[in-house]
């Protein structure tokens, strides 16, 4: 503990803002050379020069006094008790000093002085410990130093001028002939006696809660009272206006009346506290006592001034609550959950679900509705022409939903399903119509959903439980009508955790979807606002009964003309725009986008077509990027004199030059450049890039070559497809066998059609009259290639039934010619599914003839007329018809069959 130092006549000034350093008490302030206050800029500034050259310079660290100082703002609630000051010890009344900087710095966009009230004592000081550091890259300096305080001082002159402030100063502190003489006044003698006494019961008090005071006792016993007084005070948490008090103390007996007073009442704070801890101990669980410490906690950040928070957070959530536009009902229900989480402790177990249940109320949109544009059916019909090039049906019918939205905007239309083979548009459909309405977009993906709660929600009583998918996309677009799409809704399955295709029956009829229920959100919340749109690869795997509150809108296949359209208007803009090019980078002739359709893709919608765009287009971004833009020095250029291209010369710098002639203008140097890097493509570079064709036209010819072959169409997920149909005889018992990974109705319809033709055989002439029996001595064996694929479906009995009659008859059926229809067992052909993708397909093969069921000539006004006009259309109402129209020539059995 430092001794009675000699203070010298001027000390540098270091200002401590609303905190005061007594002597004997040491403190760690951190100076940075820039403020975040502009109204205290010049204060901190001087507050650092002083560290630098008076601390950080000198090799001997002097003395530096510590001066409080307060701005005007406190200065008036506070003139009252700084008056007072030790005028009733000595006659004397503190003072405080007036300075206005010099200079004037902007607050808001105005000048204001700097007003700073300096206080008329202060503490000489002294550093224990130094130390420095410059934050990057701002170099902004940052001093972390310790003081010491020593002795007080008076404050005779200030002086402002210099990097720092300075002051002249009178030492307060007593000689030792005048302290000895206070030491004997019978006064001070009591004081001293009082204040050791309270002192003693406080470090006893605080050994025992803390198991700490050893220290403090050894400086009880060896420091002067007066000394001590201070130093004791300095670990207590005062006010401001007590501190400065006790710094105003300069007579000792008044210093140590005051320090006895403040130790009495900090052992009286302790005491009660004590007691009261005593009386409630056995009452207070563990939770009661973290969330006593929580709140303690709480009130001591705040006192310090630590709480970061502007306001509580239960408080912002009920403002939040109150603006979200619930129904009364909800509301009610909502104010009782939020006075329910209001009794709980944050450490709780439902303290969590419950606040996040909240917030999940305040967040969804009860009211909040996107402002419908007036709608103009001609900016959409020309939006759904932009994005969607055919589908004239499906665009009609859009357009008369948005006609029946205009008359009656709150009118209950119908659920539009979209059902097609994938790549045809359907989710860009439902993009368009929320465009046209001017209506936020939200996709709801259902594929592989097997949870009802994904529709409907978890219960809360769930550990991890959350909403169901609808009221989670309404959350995030953030209002209440939206047009939400139901994506791939046939992929739902059901499992033991329930059906979603059944929850969803709720969700899409119009008189029940006002008050969907969520088992989440436990309140019924009205969907009859969103417009939903669903769509799906096919219709089968669809339940009947949700199936029938939804109006089916096919969205078949495109025709190669389509594709060419599509491609060249579509998909090749935007495939360049998304590898950085353009059509002066690559040149794709109209010749190649047909070869392209025709030879490597024949799928129904066009998402192959754009992969093999975008492979081309990656090829031409290599090229265009390892492109040499280097050009050669003309030998026609002068030598320039410039002393920094010496310089780069003499260093061996390369530079390349051209003298270019004045009649040349920028265009005509870009386009020179770009066409000397374009691409185009031809034959070469397809097969160099995507590889050799996966298609040709000779496919069916080839495969047909033999008895025993027919062609069928079939529909898949994918689209229509075309499916060869094999048989072969051996020898055997006249057993059948299938393979090519079948299903249970296209075996039956296997076994239907060889039935048929044993019982034909001599009508059709595949046995000789005294042979009966057409499979004695040998099997047939019928095989589906592409044995991977699962194949299913009635559509394949009139194909099996030619392919068993041209094995046995051992003639060829028409390479040109492909069929599809349901056989009975007395030969009627019944009309099937999938009729224009059926024939797209076929138009996709090359297939010219094709062979259909006589009832299903009313689908035909679907298929587009180009690619009628290619086709030769045979209708067939009985298998003889079939087999006249599938072989060449003049069938005889068609006089000879006997019915």
């Amino acid at each position: 503990m430092a001794e009675s130092v000699e203070l010298p006549g001027r000390l540098a000034i270091l200002p401590f803002r609303n905190k005061v350093l007594l002597p004997g008490a040491f403190i760690r302030i951190r100076c940075t050379s820039h403020s975040r206050f502009p109204f205290l800029f010049v204060l901190f500034w001087c507050s650092v020069k002083l560290v630098e050259q008076e601390l950080w310079q000198r090799e001997e660290k002097g003395l530096i006094g510590i001066l409080p100082v307060r701005d005007a703002a406190e200065m008036t609630s506070m003139d009252s008790v700084l008056s007072q000051g030790v005028g009733s010890e000595s006659g004397e009344r503190s003072s405080k000093v007036q300075i206005s900087t010099s200079d004037n710095h902007k607050v808001d966009g105005k000048s204001h002085p700097e007003v700073i009230h300096w206080h008329k004592r202060g503490v000489a000081a002294r550093a224990l410990h130094l130390s420095r550091g410059v934050e990057k890259p701002s170099g902004r300096v940052t001093y972390i130093v310790v003081l010491e305080g020593l002795c007080r001082f008076n404050v005779e002159e200030l002086s402002t001028r210099g990097p720092y402030c300075t002051a002249k100063i009178s030492s307060l502190e007593m000689t030792k002939a005048e302290m000895e003489q206070v030491e004997q006044d019978p006064d001070f003698v009591t004081l001293s006696r009082q204040f050791k006494a309270t002192a003693m019961e406080l470090i006893s008090l605080l050994e025992q809660k803390q198991k700490t005071g050893g220290r403090i006792k050894v400086l009880l016993e060896t420091l002067p009272l007066h000394k001590l007084a201070d130093i004791f005070v300095a670990s207590f948490e005062m006010s401001l206006e007590e501190q400065l008090s006790m710094l105003d103390s300069v007579d000792p007996k008044v210093r140590l009346s005051k320090a006895t007073e403040l130790v009495d009442r900090h052992l009286q704070s302790i005491r009660v506290a004590e007691k009261i801890t005593q009386k409630v101990e056995g009452q207070l669980s563990k939770s009661q006592k973290e969330f006593l410490l929580r709140q303690q906690m709480r009130a001591i950040k705040e006192e310090l001034g630590d709480n970061d928070d502007d306001e509580d957070d239960l408080a912002a959530l009920e403002r939040k609550m109150q603006s979200a536009g619930m129904p009364s009902n909800i509301w009610k229900h909502a104010q009782r959950e939020l006075r329910r989480l209001k009794k709980m402790q944050p450490q709780q177990p439902g303290y969590n679900s419950s606040r996040v249940y909240l917030e999940l109320l305040a967040d969804l949109p009860w009211q909040k509705a996107s402002e419908e544009q007036e709608l103009d059916l001609k900016a959409a019909k020309d939006r759904l022409d932009c994005d969607h090039y055919g589908l004239a049906k499906v665009k009609q019918r859009i357009i008369e939903y948005l006609a029946v939205r205009k008359l009656k905007p709150d009118a209950r239309g119908p659920v539009l399903c979209f059902v097609g083979p994938p790549g045809v548009g359907k989710t860009s459909l439902a993009s368009s119509i929320a465009a046209a309405l001017g209506r936020k977009f939200v996709r709801i993906s259902l594929g592989g959903v097997k949870d009802e709660a994904d529709i409907r929600g978890h219960r809360r009583t769930y550990i991890g439980s959350m909403p169901g998918r609808l009221i989670d996309g309404l959350k995030r677009v953030g209002v209440c009508n939206p047009v939400m799409l139901l994506d791939e809704i046939d992929k739902t399955g059901s499992d033991v955790r329930g059906d979603p295709a059944s929850a969803l029956l709720e969700v899409l009829d119009p008189e029940q979807n006002k008050s969907f229920n969520d088992h989440y959100l436990n309140v019924p919340y009205d969907l009859s606002k969103v417009i939903f749109v669903a769509t799906a690869n096919r219709v089968q795997p669809i339940p009947p009964p949700l199936l029938d509150r939804m109006e089916v809108i096919e969205l078949p296949g495109y025709t190669a003309e389509e594709k060419l359209r599509i491609a060249m208007q579509h998909l090749i803009p935007r495939v360049l725009d998304q590898h950085g090019l353009n059509s002066e980078y690559l040149q794709i002739p109209e010749a190649m986008v047909k070869l392209v359709i025709q030879r490597y893709t024949r799928e129904a919608g066009v998402r192959n077509l754009e992969r093999n765009w975008a492979a081309l287009a990656r090829a031409a971004a290599v090229r265009v990027a390892e492109q040499d833009q280097a050009v050669s020095v003309s030998k026609d250029v002068h030598k320039l004199a410039s002393p920094l291209l010496d310089n780069r010369l003499a260093e061996g710098a390369e530079m390349e030059m051209e003298v270019l002639p004045m009649g040349v203008n920028n265009n005509e140097i870009s386009t020179a450049f770009k066409i000397s890097s374009r691409l185009v493509v031809d034959e070469a570079m397809l097969e160099k890039i995507l590889g050799p064709p996966r298609f040709d036209d000779r496919e069916a010819a080839d495969r047909v070559a033999t008895p025993g072959v027919s062609v069928g169409l079939v529909w898949t997920n994918f689209g229509g497809e075309v499916q060869f149909v094999e048989a072969t005889a051996m020898i055997g018992n006249g057993e059948l066998h299938l393979t090519g990974q079948l299903g249970d109705v296209i075996k039956e319809s296997a076994k239907i059609a060889l039935t048929w033709v044993r019982a034909r055989a001599a009508d059709l002439k595949l046995a000789p009259a005294e042979e009966k029996n057409v499979l004695q001595g040998r099997d047939i064996h019928i095989h589906f290639p592409a044995g991977a694929v699962p194949k299913d479906g009635p559509s394949a009995g009139v194909t099996l039934v030619t392919a068993l009659v041209s094995l046995f008859s051992q003639k060829c059926v028409r390479a040109d010619t492909a069929m599809t229809g349901e056989m009975t067992l007395r030969g009627l052909v019944l009309p099937v599914g999938g009729i224009k993708d059926k024939i797209l397909a076929a138009h996709r093969h090359g297939i010219k003839r094709v062979i259909l069921p006589e009832r299903n000539l009313k689908d035909l006004v679907e298929v587009p007329a180009s690619v009628l006009s290619n086709l030769e259309i045979l209708l067939a109402k009985r298998m003889e018809d079939v087999l006249e129209q599938a072989f060449d020539g003049v069938s005889p059995w068609r006089q000879l069959s006997k019915l």
